[in-house]
């Protein structure tokens, strides 16, 4: 579903990630880890048109995205929940949800998506009609992930979805990704967690300076000493 080849993002004369190689094939969760600083956020802004790569070539779907802006994108079914939330703060849940599926004008559709996000996050229906803002930092990632999720996307990028939240959230949260993985979206997770992420996800990449150097699927990359030493503090 996504191939990236020798992909460059550089701000300035600075390059954040070398040429990397990788690929989400149709139905996989894919964990993409390393340090703070590795590239890996460069990465899905690149891959989701809201950085413009200095070079390479990213194709999705059977067609060349690289360079395509993020609305474009959104249209073709590839959707990302950024770091950080990013919800719109003095608009309430519903709202918020709302945005996500302005793509769509089917409204019994639409309200099914509703419903759909409703019930992947209760919390999100007793809290409708608050304002995002007012939202813990938890119900805050839950609002994004099911904002992304309103314009059904076949593609979704995760990006440090666990950041700064309570271990109880973490596990819900995490929760919610199998739960969607199991609806068959395809997902690349930008994960700090690395453990949690390699249990979750099929296949990984470990990232360092910019550049890819390992990947393999997720139970010999969690048994790897390499990745133990670096990313799971054994």
């Amino acid at each position: 579903m996504l191939s990236v080849h020798k992909l460059v993002v550089a701000y300035g004369g600075i390059k954040a990630v070398k040429g990397i190689d990788l690929e989400v094939r149709r139905g996989e969760v894919v964990a993409l880890i390393g340090a703070n600083g590795a590239g890996k956020s460069s990465t899905l802004k690149a891959l989701s048109g809201l950085l413009k790569p200095s070079a390479g070539r990213i194709d999705y779907d059977g067609a060349e995205i690289t360079g395509k802006p993020a609305y474009h994108l959104v249209r073709r079914g590839l959707a990302m929940v950024p770091e950080g939330r990013g919800v719109f703060p003095r608009l309430t849940v519903a709202e918020n949800l709302a945005m996500g599926a302005y793509i769509h004008d089917d409204k019994s559709a639409i309200a099914r998506d509703f419903e759909r996000a409703y019930t992947l996050f209760p919390r999100l229906a007793e809290r409708r009609a608050q304002p995002a803002g007012t939202l813990s930092g938890g119900e805050q990632q839950m609002l994004a992930m099911a904002r992304a999720l309103m314009c059904r996307p076949r593609l979704l990028l995760l990006d440090e979805p666990s950041m700064g939240l309570a271990p109880l959230m973490v596990q819900k949260i995490f929760e919610t990704v199998r739960a969607v993985a199991a609806e068959g979206v395809t997902m690349l997770l930008v994960e700090q967690n690395a453990k949690l992420a390699l249990e979750t996800c099929d296949r990984g990449y470990v990232m360092e300076s910019g550049a890819i150097v390992l990947a393999d699927n997720a139970k010999t990359l969690l048994s790897s000493p390499q990745v133990r030493q670096a990313y799971l503090g054994e």
